[in-house]
């Protein structure tokens, strides 16, 4: 008995001095000041002052908090340094010394904090007034000669592991399992509006018709304000949503129009690398280990770190790869489109203002 004593009482002192150990190496990390900056913005893909204001926001707006053993910061930086990186979690954790449970826990509160309304609405949020369409209107029409264009919409694929529940509808054409996710950017590349809900296996089209920003799309045409969207192939012409015409007759006002629409819609291809090779766990080859829900919110949150990065003029990272169609499944094929009546005659008016494009360029 006496013996089991002793071991018991070696055992206590051996994880309090472990815990102890952490805890100082914890509150050395708590000084960033000691970084270089451009350290720290290659771990942290944040500078330090966008760093402490996102801090701020989050200890102001948010639920989260932090403790004596480890303080709000050290929870942002394994956060930013597992969204940034990629890496499993064990691993992050060892760079800040914490065991997996803490990084994982921190990791989620920090996800979480960042889903906040508060914070979503801040940093993600799709023109609500005439002039911000008009300003954005007039940059695609300076940079693409393009009129009435107010964003780019595409949706790209988020791997992650198979699921226990619905596993089919998480399975995309391209073989793996994933989120198919939906954006809207603008000609700066900033995300104007998200929708990380459905899986792989889901249409792009049927995405766009269950996003709140097709109705309000939608009610600022029959407004009587002449703004679009530029969408691929994969998305139904409609008045207030323009789409390339295939095989257009070569030196026709058609084809003219179509190379332009390319050119344009290149930002939302830009958007989705930087994005991902800031953020690097929503990358391909990485494959996020959560619930498809978790996952979401990841997403969520990297669209807001992405969008913060870009008002803080934060230079893209060095090795963005080219921008390729891969992540995008249905680019290359036509949206299957409904045979109900308001659905044809919203694709006749879709045309005729589409005829109408062409003819102002």
């Amino acid at each position: 008995m006496h013996t089991l004593r002793l071991l018991r009482a070696a055992h206590n002192e051996s994880v309090w001095l472990r815990r102890q150990k952490r805890y100082n190496y914890r509150q050395t990390m708590e000084s960033v000041e000691d970084m270089p900056e451009l350290l720290f913005v290659e771990h942290f893909r944040l500078n330090k002052s966008t760093f402490r204001r996102l801090c701020n926001d989050l200890r102001v707006h948010t639920s989260l908090r932090g403790s004596k053993e480890i303080p709000l910061k050290i929870k942002v930086l394994t956060a930013l340094n597992f969204l940034a990186t990629g890496s499993y979690q064990r691993i992050v954790g060892v760079s800040q010394n914490l065991t997996q449970r803490t990084t994982s826990r921190c990791v989620r509160q920090v996800v979480d904090a960042l889903n906040h309304p508060t914070l979503m609405s801040k940093w993600i949020q799709f023109p609500q007034t005439v002039q911000e369409r008009s300003l954005i209107k007039e940059e695609f029409q300076r940079k693409y000669n393009l009129p009435g264009v107010i964003g780019c919409i595409d949706c790209t694929h988020i791997a992650i592991v198979k699921p226990s529940e619905e596993e089919h509808a998480f399975y995309n054409r391209k073989g793996y399992h994933s989120l198919n996710v939906q954006m809207v950017c603008d000609h700066n590349l900033k995300i104007m509006n998200i929708n990380a809900k459905f899986g792989g296996a889901t249409h792009d089209s049927h995405i766009w018709s269950s996003s709140l920003v097709e109705p309000y799309m939608r009610h600022l045409h029959e407004s009587g304000e002449h703004v679009w969207l530029l969408g691929d192939s994969g998305y139904p012409q409609r008045p207030w949503l323009m789409t390339p015409i295939l095989n257009a007759p070569h030196g026709s006002r058609e084809e003219l129009y179509t190379t332009r629409h390319v050119q344009a819609r290149t930002c939302i291809e830009r958007c989705f690398g930087l994005l991902k090779t800031r953020w690097r766990c929503l990358l391909r080859d990485r494959v996020l280990h959560y619930h498809p829900k978790v996952a979401s919110k990841i997403t969520l949150a990297c669209c807001v770190l992405h969008n913060i990065s870009l008002h803080a003029h934060l230079p893209a990272p060095s090795d963005i790869p080219v921008t390729t169609v891969d992540d995008n499944d249905d680019s290359s094929t036509q949206t299957t489109q409904s045979t109900t009546t308001e659905n044809r005659n919203e694709l006749i008016r879709g045309r005729a203002m589409l005829n109408y494009l062409i003819s102002r360029l």
